[in-house]
């Protein structure tokens, strides 16, 4: 078992740096490789492969190995699947911790230089272990390294494992480093717990598993304007139909905005005070922020649960239930700065 870094140091370390400055951008370096199997890379690849939805903690130490090998001339590549081998069989509803375009986002800012988002059908499913290390990972991959989880299953009914990637290793001439397991305060990592505690609403502990805290990215769009009219403009997104959302409430936040990082107050839920209930949605409220970003695309990162999602009677007593929420946030906020 490889005992996890500890999650809350991360998360503050994220913060510390982030927060009250611009962010400094990374020129888009990530070549994506989507809805095509027929690719060929000429320089040689360092590999991790994985579904890596909300890129965890544990996915996070296979990331640090291939780009490790950067530094040895080869690219760091990211192999997964599109959609997950679950998601084509049936076997789950497709719920994702990270979207596509997060996940994307997460894997540019990280430095990885090549993401695939290898086809998923079950011609692609059917395909020998074998066949697929010698086709795809070395043949058209051009790869001489990869790390992988210790549970690690490709190819037809997942026949194919770390033990057959080691023995292909030796035959192949190509690296391989398999790693551990990540627990945290006695449980797995795995993007399964963490789904389960953004059920709860425990965000906390999902940024512990995480790295960072779970979040949104995504463009603003025009909402009912009644924050506005109450003196509380907000920014509202839609989530994606395959993005998992937390329970319906009121979440303590941060919002990036054009690479500045705003403290926020997030609602998710379907507004039922002013009778907009068709539509999930995640409206924000950024603390002293004044711009208008309609069409801009933003992240909005859930810290902690402030509370459920309420009805009521009045405009009037949701404008005075927001003010308190937005002052406890920003004692909140202020401690945190401490």
């Amino acid at each position: 078992m490889m005992p996890a870094k500890n999650g809350t140091a991360l998360s503050k370390c994220f913060w510390q740096s982030n927060k009250c400055k611009k962010q400094e951008k990374r020129e888009s370096k990530l070549k994506i490789i989507s809805n095509t199997t027929n690719f060929q890379l000429e320089q040689g690849t360092a590999v991790a492969i994985g579904k890596f939805d909300g890129v965890h903690i544990g996915h996070r130490r296979l990331l640090e190995e291939i780009l490790k090998r950067k530094e040895e001339g080869l690219l760091a590549c990211v192999f997964t699947f599109d959609p997950p081998p679950e998601v084509l069989f049936g076997i789950s509803d497709g719920k994702t911790l990270s979207g596509l375009e997060e996940k994307r986002s997460l894997f540019e800012k990280m430095g990885v230089d090549v993401l695939v988002e290898f086809p998923m059908t079950r011609e692609t499913a059917g395909m020998a272990p074998e066949a697929f290390v010698t086709e795809v990972l070395l043949g058209r991959l051009n790869m001489q390294f990869i790390a992988a989880g210790t549970d690690l299953s490709f190819g037809s009914r997942g026949a194919g494992n770390v033990a057959l990637l080691e023995k292909m290793a030796a035959q192949n001439d190509f690296e391989i480093t398999i790693i551990d397991k990540v627990f945290l305060n006695g449980a797995e990592v795995s993007s399964s717990y963490i789904r389960g505690l953004v059920k709860e609403g425990k965000m906390e502990a999902v940024q512990e598993c995480m790295g960072i805290p779970f979040f949104f990215k995504g463009e603003v769009v025009h909402g009912n304007h009644i924050g506005t009219g109450i003196g509380f403009p907000t920014v509202n997104l839609v989530p994606a139909k395959d993005k998992l959302l937390p329970p319906n409430g009121v979440y303590y936040s941060r919002t990036s905005v054009d690479g500045m990082e705003y403290a926020s107050i997030t609602n998710i839920g379907r507004k039922p005070t002013v009778g907009d209930q068709e539509k999930m949605g995640v409206e924000t409220y950024l603390y002293d922020f004044n711009q208008d970003i309609y069409g801009k695309e933003i992240e909005v990162y859930l810290l902690s649960f402030r509370r459920p999602e309420q009805k009521f009677d009045s405009l009037e007593q949701l404008k005075e239930q927001l003010r308190l929420d937005v002052e406890a946030g920003k004692i909140q906020e202020n401690c945190g700065n401490c």
